[in-house]
């Protein structure tokens, strides 16, 4: 194997880790009491914290894992476990310096506190990346599975909508009436805003084209109207966007009346989450 290939094929395992970690995570990246929790913790706490955090990771690493390989070997285990631990702790860092929970002027216990706490379900999530949604091999004997022909033309880019729809609001549903969306909004910056729409569209890219889950291939050969991956991806931020905003008007955590700057802020934020479940819909189709 070259280096070039070996490098390859490390991205990929990582970026469907994090993918993973995204998909089980991400709910609780916006819990107010995850983040009080960490803000509390002792660093003894937060030093048992990761040591319980490491001993499931160890497991469903040994039985799941977020590479193609399977290696059973004791220290490839404890490296790919503790490989996923550290991707928990430097996405969920960067998620939360995103988000603003995280800033310069927040101390630093507090800031390792949200990430050791924040990392772990995160964690968990990467360790048993290679099964999430893992349901079909891109090829068969024959070659590249064909999509079926339900799934072309109009009736393919509506069944994708409608899953990404489904996704979203299924994830959205729990975080849409709740007061973390409200905290951030109130302090997010224009260009903060830009970065979070621009993870929000990248992240649901490398879950549904990179990571490799179920039949990745087949996706990128899609016919139907706006399934090219980039304008698909696109179109499915757009759905995950309208339905954020349908579902903050639901529970009135905004209204017709508020200031538009502060609507956009909320419907972006609540996006995020919104825009990865709705990838998730899409894969489960």
């Amino acid at each position: 194997m070259s280096p070039a290939s070996g490098w390859t094929i490390e991205i990929g395992d990582l970026l469907r880790g994090a993918a993973g970690g995204f998909l089980f995570g991400v709910p609780l990246l916006f819990t107010l009491e995850v983040w009080s929790i960490g803000s509390a913790a002792s660093p003894g706490a937060m030093a048992l914290a990761l040591a319980l955090t490491f001993v499931p990771v160890t497991l469903l690493v040994h039985t799941a894992g977020f590479r193609r390989s399977v290696e059973v070997r004791f220290s490839a285990v404890l490296s790919d476990a503790a490989e996923a631990v550290a991707l928990g702790v430097v996405v969920v860092s960067g998620v939360l310096v995103l988000l603003g929970e995280i800033t310069v002027r927040t101390p630093l216990v507090d800031a390792v506190g949200k990430i050791v706490y924040e990392a772990a379900p995160f964690a968990l999530g990467a360790a048993v990346a290679s099964h999430v949604l893992n349901r079909s091999p891109d090829t068969t004997e024959g070659g590249p599975r064909r999509r079926s022909s339900g799934r072309l033309g109009v009736h393919g880019t509506v069944a994708d909508l409608g899953s990404t729809l489904i996704g979203a609001l299924f994830v959205g549903f729990n975080i849409a009436p709740t007061e973390e969306i409200q905290r951030l909004a109130a302090g997010a910056s224009p260009l903060q805003l830009l970065a979070v729409m621009a993870a929000s569209v990248l992240i649901t890219y490398i879950i549904v084209f990179q990571a490799g889950f179920g039949d990745q291939e087949t996706r990128r050969q899609q016919q139907g109207i706006l399934q090219h991956p980039g304008s698909e991806t696109a179109a499915a931020y757009l759905v995950a966007l309208v339905a954020s905003a349908a579902m903050l008007l639901f529970f009135r955590t905004v209204q017709p009346g508020d200031p538009w700057p502060l609507t956009v802020s909320h419907v972006v934020l609540l996006g995020l989450p919104a825009a990865i479940g709705g990838a998730a819909g899409r894969l489960a189709l």
